[in-house]
């Protein structure tokens, strides 16, 4: 393809992206991201989930001559593309192992035919011989637009998403050099992008590196109540309750047995749950996700099984009731909400039995020494985030190389900044109960030590003789617990994996003994108990959708978009997605014409819903 001048390429992109995706402008550096690969440049892009990321690849390939093959690794995500670009009018299709034989053949056989613009394949097929041999007979007679690698953050040995295959698609400019690249991702710190550059021969691409915040998602981290059996179900409730009763979410859960069990009761409470996890088999598996993506309202317990790649942009919320691995973990579960730019809640709700189950799976796991170091600096990257005082936003920009302007009012600890106490006295009694106790207990015995509670396992080692024994009275046990658990986080107490998870002091407590350093720490609020009102469900419920709450059309427009979807087994969002129905609500378009200046509404989709859309808005009217 020969290179276009700046001003014929501009015009095109622009043309494109009204009559294809039917958007009337550009967010951020997409409009630089799509010139320069469709121009036939190599680029590097770092956008955050929900920035418009495949539009940077979708668009260029579209201007460009022959079929764009993208690289992706779920089955899932190649799914719910193909859908999305085929009721655009792109002539997509996927190849994976979810397909029969004759089906493989017939998208072949239109793959080398030319009738196809964009194709979607698997890195383990795609590395295949017979692959690499059909690319090569497809550039000959029909031409590749271009490669895009998506989720290339799975290149990186050190990443939560490793994934060996990804390091061998430098294959790709090996063997077709004069076809452009672009790979993406979502998450990735500085050395992670190093990483993807080096492994991926893109040392001469351009990168684009967008801003990583999410200003529409509020976080809020809680603390689990140690004293009360079940806690974080409870503050789950009242989180659900207050501000997400007919929500679609996301409860992320450590363990396959918590997932199945957090699910059983949320149904027994009268939310529909699914859940979701690696042991579950297939066909469930794969009918509840698409429960998930193609009913509203529906809330998805999985372990991080589930996820990448999902393009449902109406999760109204991703909850957390474990600790993640790593800030980066993190930050893509959390991307899960609130893809449509509307407001979205990140919640997550742990406490130190977490941290020392984290761990102690961290150092007991077959990985190299080195890797489970760089594993732990990770895990204690994110309890700082936990434990912070400062701007969530902030600290997670700053995680990613980013600065960012603090009072993001937008997270728990701007709307409600947290106190902070001189916690010098207490640590050192904590510390000191640690050593006393012979650095090999867990926190609940230490607290009953501290608190003077003659328990039977106090008792049965003589701890009621030590020093220690009753001296924390005057602190609460919910307090002792927060103590604790910071001390952990901070780095002057470790677990002992050995010692099953009992605790041991660091060189950092050294200095606090000794009174050489103070320490303060964030002081915890009172675990809320309180149970929503019925005003306040309904009020925190329609935040996201303040404008239209009460409007009758807005719910007749979703019941139309669910009709049309269910008649073509898609999800109602790739009809539209609930931004495009919110305008139609608010500027009340009277005609064709008028439904075609709707954000999302492209000249396919015009001709494809435009009267069915329309005839319910001038029923609004009349």
């Amino acid at each position: 393809m020969s290179l276009m001048s700046n001003s014929t390429i501009s015009s095109i992109s622009h043309q494109t992206l009204h009559d294809v995706f039917g958007y009337s402008s550009f967010r951020g550096e997409q409009q630089a991201i799509v010139e320069h690969v469709a121009n036939g440049g190599d680029a590097l892009v770092l956008m955050p989930t929900g920035g418009g990321k495949s539009l940077c690849y979708q668009l260029p390939a579209l201007m460009r001559e022959g079929v764009a093959i993208v690289v992706s690794p779920l089955i899932a995500l190649m799914q719910d593309q193909v859908d999305a670009l085929q009721q655009l009018g792109v002539k997509a299709a996927f190849l994976n192992s979810s397909q029969d034989a004759e089906e493989a053949r017939d998208i072949t056989s239109r793959l080398i035919s030319g009738f196809l613009q964009i194709v979607y394949v698997a890195p383990e097929r795609l590395l295949m011989s017979s692959f690499l041999r059909l690319l090569e007979q497809i550039q000959q007679h029909v031409g590749i637009a271009l490669f895009a690698i998506d989720e290339a953050h799975c290149v990186s040995q050190w990443g939560h998403d490793f994934r060996p295959e990804y390091r061998k698609l430098t294959v790709l400019h090996e063997r077709f050099p004069k076809v452009p690249r672009i790979a993406l991702t979502a998450t990735a710190d500085a050395p992670t992008r190093a990483e993807i550059v080096e492994r991926l021969s893109l040392e001469n691409a351009r990168q684009f590196v967008s801003s990583f915040d999410r200003p529409n998602i509020r976080y809020r981290v809680l603390q689990k109540d140690n004293a009360q059996k079940n806690s974080a179900r409870a503050q789950l409730e009242t989180f659900l309750d207050l501000e997400h009763a007919n929500d679609a979410g996301i409860i992320y859960c450590l363990s396959r047995r918590k997932v199945e069990e957090t699910a059983e009761w949320l149904k027994s409470r009268g939310w529909d749950a699914l859940p979701y996890h690696a042991g579950l088999d297939a066909s469930v598996r794969n009918q509840n996700q698409r429960r998930f993506l193609r009913e509203e309202g529906v809330i998805m317990v999985a372990t991080v099984a589930f996820g990448m790649g999902i393009d449902k942009p109406n999760v109204r919320f991703v909850a957390h009731l474990d600790i993640p691995k790593s800030m980066e973990g993190y930050y893509q579960e959390t991307g899960r909400a609130g893809r449509d730019g509307l407001p979205a809640n990140a919640w997550m709700t742990y406490g130190l039995s977490d941290v020392v189950s984290m761990r102690q799976m961290l150092d007991s796991g077959d990985a190299p020494e080195e890797r489970k170091q760089v594993e732990r600096q990770k895990l204690d990257a994110l309890l700082g985030f936990c434990e912070s005082t400062g701007c969530r936003h902030q600290i997670i920009l700053r995680y990613f190389g980013e600065q960012h302007p603090s009072h993001c009012e937008e997270c728990d600890n701007c709307l409600t900044p947290v106190d902070t106490w001189d916690a010098t006295k207490a640590a050192q009694m904590a510390l000191s109960c640690v050593y006393r106790t012979g650095q090999r207990f867990g926190v609940v015995h230490l607290i009953d030590v501290l608190l003077g509670k003659p328990t039977p396992k106090v008792r049965q080692f003589n701890h009621e003789k030590l020093s220690t024994f009753g001296i924390g009275k005057a602190v609460s046990q919910q307090q002792w617990s927060s103590v604790y658990r910071q001390l952990v986080a901070g780095g002057f107490l470790e677990s002992d994996v050995e010692a099953y998870g009992g605790l041991k002091l660091t060189e950092a407590a050294r200095p606090v003994l000794r009174n050489e350093s103070e320490v303060w720490l964030r002081r915890d609020s009172e675990i809320d108990k309180r149970k929503a009102s019925k005003a306040e469900r309904g009020n925190r419920a329609k935040e996201a959708y303040v404008a239209v709450s009460n409007d009758p059309l807005w719910y007749t427009l979703k019941d139309k978009r669910t009709e049309l979807a269910k008649q073509q087994g898609v999800p109602p969002y790739v009809i539209f997605h609930d931004s495009t129905l919110l305008e139609m609500v608010n500027r009340r378009p009277v005609s064709l014409v008028e439904i075609s200046r709707i954000s999302g509404v492209g000249q396919a989709k015009l001709d494809r819903y435009g009267d069915a859309f329309l005839e319910v808005l001038q029923a609004a009217v009349n």
